[in-house]
């Protein structure tokens, strides 16, 4: 009981930095329809952008990472024990220069619960900032414990992510693989064939949200 309520006081903390982060993010794009007739905006920047900020490229210049690969992967692993809950477990985990990244599925429905990041240097490891918080609409800061809006499938999502990468990041692609969260997608970008990036796309709004925080892809662990 004492873990999970430190636990909970530490997701408010991040999460004030996250409204606030929120608030200075720079709107990029213009205002336009996605295929569903949703209207999508774009964000990227702010305190947890390129510009070093927060959760940015600022988390570099700290020496050699010193958690690997496996490490990382036990860390999430006995992060998930700590949550509490049986369903949950670890599905996909990829390493950025910036952090390690994981996808935590539940088991019952196979779909994406939320996302977290694993510290390079420290091991550490919370929740992802971004969608993953403000719009998961289940685990996030502002989920009611619903399955949350699906008005953009998949398909719509892949469609809305190409449109904004077009306008907002020329030569970039999304990939043919969307990771269904409850609430809203996420996509990994390519460019020249090889990982670039990720963003995710709001299933009620087609919102797109791009990923600053991450840096440059490294490899699938």
């Amino acid at each position: 009981m004492r873990s999970r309520t430190i636990g909970i006081v530490g997701l408010a903390l991040v999460g004030v930095a996250l409204v606030l982060a929120s608030v200075g993010s720079t709107l990029t794009g213009a205002r336009r329809l996605g295929p569903t007739g949703v209207q999508g905006w774009g964000f990227q920047g702010g305190m947890m952008g390129q510009g070093g900020g927060m959760m940015g490229q600022g988390a570099r210049g700290r020496g050699p990472a010193r958690v690997s690969p496996p490490q990382a992967k036990a860390a999430v692993e006995r992060y998930l024990g700590r949550y509490g809950s049986p369903d949950l477990e670890l599905g996909e985990l990829l390493e950025f220069d910036s952090n390690f990244y994981a996808v935590v599925e539940e088991k019952s429905t196979g779909r994406g619960a939320f996302e977290v990041l694993v510290d390079r240097w420290t091991g550490a490891v919370f929740p992802e900032p971004g969608p993953n918080m403000m719009w998961n609409a289940k685990y996030g800061m502002m989920g009611d414990g619903s399955g949350g809006s699906t008005a953009v499938s998949a398909k719509e999502a892949r469609e809305i992510a190409r449109r904004w990468l077009e306008v907002n990041r020329p030569g970039e692609t999304p990939s043919d693989h969307v990771h269904a969260f409850h609430g809203y997608d996420t996509l990994m970008t390519e460019r020249d064939g090889r990982t670039a990036g990720m963003l995710s796309v709001n299933a009620a709004t087609g919102a797109v949200w791009y990923h600053t925080w991450h840096g440059a892809f490294v490899r699938e662990v």
